[in-house]
């Protein structure tokens, strides 16, 4: 497992134009002429392209983005993105407006043919290749619209000429290529190469951009080949996120990361500064709400029985497993206490909401942490990051259903092996009984099923639900203390910690083109509306 991710060193490399949008691979690195002649060759070249093609980073912070958490640190980049006031010079927001994946693979494109030897795997190669050239131009177009859609190497002045193209044209492209390249992959791979692109994956990505975009019959027909293709949901929710469980069934596709030689060094942002982390993401009142009662009726149902000054009782099982709350189980072991700044004689300060390096919201992502004694080192694990797994397809097959008001046996189905697994009821047939109703119900199990995974903008900025949940003020918890015995929980006010007040306007479902490379172009109208 992993092994295809040790690189030729000097594939490594990247280097980006002075002035232009392009990082370019420096071609001249290593002799084309010699680098072509054996199929060890080509498929060290194929792992350079895998460098990078993804970061746990965008997982995890993504949902600072949208209303499910918050960035506390300006600058990692998330704080602006959240609360609407990002602009063309805003780091992270420039940081994904990036072509050097895109250019490695269309030079590995460019030049596998060159090899005159028997290729048998010629086809799945160059499939994986253009796999990952399609993700970025999938994750460029979603965040920022209209994007060159660069399909060979150019150089730097060819770089700086070249105009964005119409999001609807690159997208067509990007289906097209997954269509074709779906054929040329394997359902799985020995232990060796597990990791690599996969027919799932493409088919996978194929159906969640078509359900984007709103050809639900076409993301209907993706998601059942993927359904087909015998993926099932890991038993266990709270567990599926460990590093002992990894590359498991329900996993389609990841980010492969190895302990001290492609480390994932993302994980120690998420715990207190009592447990040695940053408390960097940090999630919102409003996605604790979101969370169903263990009965099925949400928490403002009439006979829900949730009760506010309890409030993690009874719930959702995924709410605990997803957040770490006060009064819980902690991930570092006893109870967890984000309210006290002091227990006795006992400093708390490590996790009190008010001090450094802790989470003001009072809540922690748990997610990925919930055994921290599972990482030697948490800034260097070799932790995947799931990017997307059945549990999504499931959900989107079923979204995509109803939007065709095609509710039938099947899409409740679909839903209730989500639910079942998380510990949740069935959904109730006789409430969720129209469009509408199921709409919201799909929604809402969305979020709450993926939370923490970087998809929740894309959702609110499909839905057009921006106004409505991102322009608003934010919260946390409740001030209280907690009874480190019990776990009890007092609250002193009946007033949730307000975090920030947010903005959102319509140019905020894009992200900025940055300015460098719109001053690049000369051309103010390079750079997307608003901004």
């Amino acid at each position: 497992m992993k092994k295809f991710l040790i690189y030729l060193s000097l594939l490594l490399l990247v280097s980006a134009c002075k002035k232009g949008f392009l990082d370019r691979q420096p071609l001249d690195a290593y002799s084309n002429t010699s680098l072509w002649t054996s199929e060890k060759d080509i498929v060290t070249a194929l792992n350079g392209c895998y460098k990078d093609w993804e970061d746990a980073y965008n997982i995890y912070y993504m949902d600072c983005a949208s209303d499910n958490a918050y960035n506390q640190y300006p600058w990692e980049g998330y704080t602006e993105l959240g609360n609407g006031t990002v602009s063309p010079s805003s780091s992270n927001a420039a940081n994904r407006w990036s072509f050097t994946v895109v250019q490695k693979c269309n030079w590995f494109l460019e030049n596998i043919d060159k090899f005159t030897g028997k290729l048998d795997l010629k086809d799945r190669y160059k499939a994986e290749a253009r796999f990952l050239r399609a993700y970025q131009f999938f994750i460029m177009s979603q965040l920022y619209g209209d994007v060159p859609l660069v399909l060979k190497n150019v150089s730097t002045e060819e770089a700086n000429k070249m105009k964005r193209n119409k999001k609807e044209e690159v997208v067509a492209f990007i289906l097209k290529e997954l269509g074709e390249m779906a054929e040329n992959l394997p359902n799985a791979y020995a232990s060796s190469d597990v990791g690599r692109i996969t027919k799932g994956a493409a088919l996978a990505l194929k159906g969640r951009i078509e359900l984007y975009k709103g050809d639900y019959q076409q993301a209907i027909g993706d998601y059942q080949k993927v359904m087909a293709l015998g993926y099932t949901l890991y038993p266990d929710y709270a567990d599926l996120f460990r590093i002992g469980n990894e590359d498991n069934s329900e996993v389609i596709l990841d980010i492969q990361y190895i302990e001290n030689k492609y480390s994932n060094g993302n994980v120690g942002v998420m715990p207190s500064n009592g447990a040695g982390g940053w408390s960097s993401i940090d999630p919102l009142q409003e996605l604790v709400d979101a969370y169903e009662m263990q009965n099925g009726k949400t928490i403002s149902e009439a006979g829900s029985g949730y009760n506010a000054d309890d409030p993690y009782h009874n719930r959702d099982p995924r709410l605990t497993a997803t957040i770490q709350c006060s009064g819980q189980p902690s991930y570092g072991g006893g109870i967890f206490n984000s309210l006290d700044a002091k227990i006795g004689k006992d400093a708390n300060a490590d996790y009190f909401m008010a001090n450094n390096n802790t989470s003001p919201t009072g809540y922690i992502v748990k997610k990925y942490i919930s055994h921290l004694e599972d990482f030697p080192d948490m800034w260097n694990t070799g932790l995947n990051a799931i990017v997307i797994r059945y549990a999504e397809v499931l959900l989107s097959y079923a979204e995509a259903k109803i939007e065709l008001n095609q509710v039938d046996n099947s899409v409740y189905d679909a839903i209730d092996l989500v639910r079942q697994r998380a510990g949740m009821p069935k959904v109730n047939r006789a409430v969720y009984n129209s469009q509408s109703a199921m709409r919201t119900l799909v929604r809402r199990e969305r979020r709450v099923e993926l939370a923490m995974e970087g998809l929740r903008f894309f959702d609110v900025q499909r839905w057009k639900i921006g106004a409505q949940v991102m322009n608003q003020d934010v919260f946390g918890t409740r001030p209280g203390s907690v009874n480190m015995t019990t776990g009890a929980l007092t609250f002193s006010s009946p007033n949730h910690a307000k975090i920030e007040s947010r903005i959102f306007a319509d140019k905020n479902y894009l992200w900025p083109i940055p300015q460098k490379d719109v001053d690049v172009h000369h051309d103010p109208g390079y750079q997307n509306p608003g901004y």
